[in-house]
């Protein structure tokens, strides 16, 4: 449908948009006035990924479309975890671990959305302030007779796990009830008119959007985002050395520059079109490029992505390290590094220390493929025994990942 309102119009051609309840009447809200509009964030680790990083960029469209985006953090919905397509039980974490998670995550939402007391500027919230005073029973009692468990035995998020005949606890069983709570929660507490994530949590949505119609009368909205995979079918934000994170702390600058700069050639435009603010007329352009000059629209999709996450100077430095790197030969100090000790490291010792293969085996069949390089050397021998000086030396694995060895 044409939309007429700014906000789902630029979710649209940007490839945001997946599915929604009631597109023509969130249309008409949207173009007639302020939108709070919120993606909750479960803290399971100190840092999110780039997997989280398109409901991170609604949020940001949202903002920029003239409406108010409300951060959600599970400090209560993460002592359960969600069960969402996952083979087995998440492990459960501490209240003191959630807490450090959930302090350590905010921190990259200042990057992306501008927070404060004006009418479109972003808000953090943390569902541990309601869910944490909830009454079992007074809870089963008002909210629980509004769902049905043959409904809730019907969300494929459900079925894929029974299916498989894998254990489903009664409290992962729960956490579509607390996600439908937050959302009529927040509607109460914020006026809040539309939850937004990714596929996977279209049944959690719903039910929140028709919880909030049943007790109140309210009519909400949901948005969901296409499943993001690569080109050739695979998920996006998976690499050799694990989760691409979004924290500094989690993944050196370099490493998270270069992973833009290693978008496929059939990714380039849908990356740019999610991950960054140029305009739809540049996209356009660079994607189009072809042969050799695609890699220029590469380099400038690693620099806006990494400057919009970790800060424009953080980009410069990867670009001018891979320039160095690649295209004079040298080895840039802004690499991500292993420190030996001793002054010597064995070859599979050291692609496991710099996360380029998780096991010797792994490591083994690397050096036996030929894709083990030293200072651009290539290394056949599993057996060779790599001497650290007071000079780095530059391990590479395949084509785009290098890293430096340093005397420890």
């Amino acid at each position: 449908m044409a939309y007429t309102s700014d906000l789902l119009r630029t979710l649209d051609e940007r490839g945001y948009v997946h599915q929604m309840t009631d597109a023509a009447a969130l249309d008409r809200l949207a173009a007639s006035g302020v939108v709070p509009g919120y993606i909750g964030f479960d803290p399971t680790a100190p840092s999110l990924h780039v997997g989280h990083l398109v409901s991170i960029m609604m949020l940001r469209q949202l903002q920029r479309n003239g409406h108010k985006p409300i951060v959600l953090m599970g400090g209560g919905t993460g002592k359960v975890g969600d069960p969402s397509f996952k083979d087995e039980s998440r492990k459960l974490l501490t209240e003191d671990t959630i807490s450090a998670n959930v302090a350590s995550i905010k921190r990259v939402f200042e990057r992306f959305l501008t927070f404060g007391d004006g009418p479109t500027d972003a808000v953090m919230v943390d569902n541990a302030d309601w869910l944490d005073k909830l009454e079992y029973i007074p809870f089963l009692r008002d909210i629980g007779q509004h769902f049905s468990v043959n409904r809730m035995l019907s969300f494929d998020s459900v079925k894929l796990r029974l299916d498989r005949e894998q254990s489903l606890s009664f409290l992962e069983f729960n956490y579509m009830i607390l996600q439908a709570y937050d959302f009529l929660e927040l509607s109460r507490r914020s006026g809040c008119r539309l939850q937004m994530g990714g596929s996977d949590q279209w049944g959690n949505i719903v039910n929140g959007v028709e919880l909030a119609r049943r007790v109140d009368g309210t009519q909400v909205f949901g948005l969901t985002t296409p499943l993001l995979t690569n080109a050739d079918g695979t998920k996006m934000g998976k690499t050799v050395g694990g989760a691409v994170w979004l924290n500094e702390d989690q993944l050196p600058h370099f490493d998270y520059w270069q992973f833009w700069r290693n978008t496929a050639d059939a990714d380039v435009g849908v990356r740019l079109r999610l991950f960054t603010d140029l305009p739809m007329d540049e996209i356009a352009r660079l994607e189009a490029l072809e042969g050799a000059e695609i890699n220029e629209a590469k380099k400038i999709l690693a620099n806006e992505a990494t400057a919009m996450c970790r800060g424009h100077a953080a980009a410069d430095e990867a670009a001018e390290t891979a320039r160095r790197t690649f295209e004079e030969g040298s080895a840039g100090a802004t690499l991500p590094s292993f420190a030996v000790a001793g002054g010597s490291i064995g070859i599979v010792d050291a692609l496991i220390g710099l996360g380029f293969a998780k096991s010797k085996g792994e490591a083994r069949r690397l050096i036996a493929g030929g894709g083990a390089r030293v200072d651009g050397e290539k290394v056949a021998d599993e057996n060779v025994v790599i001497a650290v000086g007071a000079e780095p030396v530059k391990l590479s694995s395949g084509k785009k990942n290098h890293g430096l060895l340093t005397a420890g």
